[in-house]
């Protein structure tokens, strides 16, 4: 095709090639419809290049796309330099295919990205985030009408709008002037042509190759004027390679009946093109109109000769199976593959595609095989728990209910019952949960359940731990611990390890959190990487509650990659939603808001979005702008659902503060907190959320019944020591609590002290509040309000910005954060000239100085 109207984003390739030769890597987005030159685009740039390495490769319009199909093609090529066939768990293959592509300047193009299975993505978004560090250019092709908001490919192109380093260039309908250019030599007039054709290039190049024949209405008219002396027997030919998107197998060719003189006319017809392993169409609007010229019923027929023909190459590509099986409509062979691709894909970290092909093989599987139905709906429900679907996964589980009754599978029984538990818990409804979890482990403890006897108690141990229940939770682990023991099961007893540990952590005894990493790192060299997930999850919820600030945010670097990494949005769902909360307390106000919104916004579990919704409120209310306090009665409800005691201390104490800034009384906190004060802090690990409620309500003044002993800094301004908990504050990192703490003194100078501090963390609306105290109590030296803030903060930088501050707060050069954090000097430069004009300090050195003051240590 004619290249027209691409200049522009041609020398925009151009430029970023030879950044790549340089070093300086780049990403492009290459968008348009169907027809609108994207390939004709890539192949100008790559006739154009000499002495770099091209890597091309495609996405196939399966049923259910193949896992890791663009870059298992570049693999089994040997064209990555990676091993073939081993299987490697996905943060593995992220790391191999980094390693290969920054070996050498590269050009590394993936087309149709509408098609993109979801495992692919995670390595395209693992090395977008790493594109400046290497010497390639990414370029990914894709019809932007079709990528819908939950796509799997939206979570790219979000990074491309956001990352530095990546771009997007949309490609426009040709002009009349252009049209003009494609049908010079012809009578045809082009505004007619481009009113038909709507600009459309390959559309409008088809018209001018027939320029005799009258104008077609539609691309798939100007395509079959190619076929117009086609024999029957070629046009079936044609017709087979249209039900085969990825490719047409050169294996398959002769027994399919396909020889080389026939390969020759098909030629002619300028319609298909040959590639490594098989023949393809040359355009995919060409296939769609080929495809469609197929019978009522031949559909299925060709199907099937592709199936037979596959199956007797021996390929090996369950994906590409599964699709003829299906088209074929053979529903025994349908369901084999398909399963067969739902455990590989699995396998391979692709959970979004594991779960298509499961459902694919519950949709051919004969009714009269309960046992395998319940088997494959708890397989799909499993693979739905990790993407975040859990309402489909608790229907799909509760479905098999019935059946394993009727087969009289005690085992399988019970596990149903364990897996709705846990994905009810994590639906914020607590009570469903332990009413399956105790079913499962009465059904369990018939003699011939055995092992399942032993998971349903560690789940019952685990659900008792977070309710605060501990000497049960310890039974239950306890009991989990020997059967694990009696079955020589290593995952049961790592679980339950983990799991005592965490009590422990609970409690704060001392070694428990070493142990708990350690019991997190024998998980992850076992490949149990859910359980691994979910130890981390507990360390960085606690680290958070129990005031360990810096050990969170430390974990939290390590543990929400590796969610990433893993395919595991579920975890990095609730690590985010923690993550969110240690912001709030460490005065990273805007990166708290960014984190709430990636929570509330996003698929996952209700149970994590508790914080979410208290950061949501808290942050607007603190810094005097419009906050939506009606959310607070959603949030009550949600603990009413979880009904723990922890997460219900931390919405009472959320309501306290609203009801002290609001200077309203609210009965849940007038009567309800009070009432239950002594109570809740007599729950095991209540010291830290009972502290700070009580503060609050002493703030209100309000009567405090806690008859335990509170965590220390809290106890600290209960006795009237203001100075020695805002230094305790200080020394954590809570410049907010430290602020407050201040402010809680009867000293005059004090209170002024802490008004300021509240004034220069942007807290204006708190700050206005104790002025309005002060002026009451009629003090003369109240702080004015100022204009803008009065220190430097890091209030208001960005997750991103703050992860390059911090690099700057240690003393680090542009060139060391660019190496650190995968970008180029340049990118580094512009993030910290940012970050200094928000904080308001002149130099890096001011940084570097002030770095403990601003929490960036």
């Amino acid at each position: 095709m004619q290249l027209l109207e691409r200049e522009n984003e041609l020398a925009v390739l151009r430029a970023a090639l030879d950044g790549a030769v340089q070093g300086q890597g780049s990403g492009i987005a290459l968008a348009g419809d169907s027809g609108f030159g994207k390939s004709t685009l890539i192949e100008a740039l790559c006739r154009e290049i000499a002495g770099v390495r091209v890597l091309r490769t495609h996405c196939d319009p399966l049923d259910t796309p193949r896992p890791l199909g663009p870059f298992r093609d570049l693999r089994e090529l040997g064209l990555l330099g990676l091993g073939r066939g081993e299987d490697l768990l996905l943060a593995d293959f992220c790391e191999q295919v980094y390693a290969a592509l920054a070996a050498e300047p590269t050009v590394l193009i993936v087309e149709d990205l509408h098609w993109v299975d979801a495992a692919s993505i995670d390595v395209l978004r693992f090395l977008a985030r790493r594109i400046e560090s290497m010497p390639v250019v990414l370029i990914v092709s894709y019809r932007d009408r079709e990528i819908g908001p939950r796509h799997s490919a939206r979570r790219l192109l979000g990074d491309i709008a956001a990352l530095d380093g990546m771009s997007q260039l949309v490609l426009k309908p040709l002009s009349v002037a252009s049209v003009r250019l494609l049908l010079e030599g012809t009578s045809l007039e082009a505004e007619r042509v481009h009113a038909i054709t709507g600009g459309n290039p390959f559309f409008a190049a088809e018209v001018a190759k027939e320029p005799d024949l009258p104008l077609p209405t539609s691309v798939r008219d100007a395509v079959l004027a190619h076929t117009a002396d086609v024999t029957s027997h070629d046009f079936e030919v044609l017709q087979l390679v249209a039900t085969a998107p990825d490719r047409l197998d050169d294996r398959a060719l002769p027994l399919l009946g396909v020889d080389l003189p026939t390969l020759r006319r098909l030629d002619a017809t300028a319609l298909l093109n040959r590639i490594e392993d098989g023949i393809v169409f040359r355009h995919e609007l060409a296939r769609q109109a080929i495809e469609s010229t197929i019978p009522p019923g031949g559909g299925p027929r060709l199907h099937a000769l592709l199936l037979d023909a596959l199956e007797q190459v021996d390929s090996r590509d369950p994906a590409v199976l599964s699709h003829h099986a299906v088209g074929a409509r053979d529903a025994e062979r349908s369901r084999r593959y398909a399963r067969l691709a739902g455990e590989d894909a699995a396998r391979a970290g692709a959970h979004t595609e594991a779960a298509a092909f499961f459902a694919t093989a519950l949709e051919h599987l004969d009714f009269e095989d309960p046992r395998e139905r319940a088997g494959l709906l708890l397989e799909l429900s499993y693979q739905q728990y990790m993407t975040s679907r859990l309402v489909e996964a608790i229907d799909n589980v509760r479905a098999t209910f019935p059946l394993w009754e009727k087969v009289g599978d005690a085992t399988g029984l019970a596990a149903a019952h364990e897996a709705v538990a846990l994905y009810e818990y994590y639906s914020a409804r607590r009570h469903q949960a332990e009413t399956h979890s105790g079913r499962a482990a009465e059904i369990a403890s018939a003699p011939t359940a055995g092992l399942a006897f032993g998971t349903a108690r560690a789940l019952q141990g685990y659900l008792a731990m977070m309710r605060s229940e501990i000497d049960e939770a310890r039974q239950f682990f306890a009991e989990a611990t020997e059967v694990a023991a009696e079955h020589d099961d290593g995952l049961l007893s790592l679980k339950s390890g983990l799991f005592r540990a965490t009590t422990e952590l609970v409690f704060e005894e001392d070694g428990a959190r070493t142990s708990l990493l350690d019991h997190i790192d024998a998980a992850r060299d076992g490949g149990w990487d859910e359980l691994a997930s979910t130890g981390y999850s507990q360390i960085a919820n606690l680290d958070v509650e129990h005031g360990r600030f810096r050990a969170a945010e430390n974990l939290l670097q390590l543990s929400i990659p590796f969610t990433v990494e893993r395919d595991i949005p579920i975890c990095r769902h609730w690590q985010t939603a923690v993550r969110s909360r240690l912001h709030l307390h460490q005065g990273h106000w805007n990166a708290a808001l960014e984190d709430a919104a990636d929570v509330l916004g996003s698929e996952g579990m209700p149970l994590a979005k508790l914080w979410p919704y208290l950061i949501k409120v808290l942050v607007p209310l603190r810094r005097g702008d419009e906050a939506d306090l009606a959310a607070l009665d959603e949030v009550w409800a949600l603990a009413d659902r979880i009904d723990e005691p922890l997460r219900r201390l931390g919405v009472l104490t959320a309501l306290a503060e609203v009801s002290w800034m609001a200077e309203k009384s609210d009965e849940r906190v007038t009567g309800f907190a009070v009432d239950q004060l002594a109570e809740l802090s007599s729950r095991p690990g209540a010291s830290w959320g009972a502290g700070q409620l009580a503060v609050w309500l002493r703030r209100l003044g309000l009567p405090v019944d806690a008859n335990h002993q509170l965590a220390e800094p809290f106890q600290l301004t209960l006795e009237g020591r203001h100075a020695d908990a805002a230094r305790w504050w200080n020394m954590a990192g809570d410049p907010f609590a430290e602020a407050m703490s201040w402010s809680d003194s009867t000293d005059t100078g004090d209170r002024v002290r802490g008004i300021k501090l509240l004034d220069g963390l942007g807290a204006i609306g708190t700050a206005d509040r104790h002025r309005v105290v002060l002026r009451a109590e009629g003090h003369a030296a109240v702080p004015q309000r100022p204009r803008e803030s009065t220190r430097a903060n890091p209030a208001g930088l960005t997750n991103r910005q703050l992860e390059v501050a911090k690099l700057v707060a240690r003393g680090l050069s542009n060139a060391e954060i660019a190496s650190r954090l995968y970008i180029s000097p340049k990118t580094a430069d512009h993030h910290v000239s940012a970050i200094l004009a928000k904080i308001g300090l002149p130099t890096r050195r001011a940084v570097v100085v002030q770095a403990a003051e601003l929490g960036l240590v």
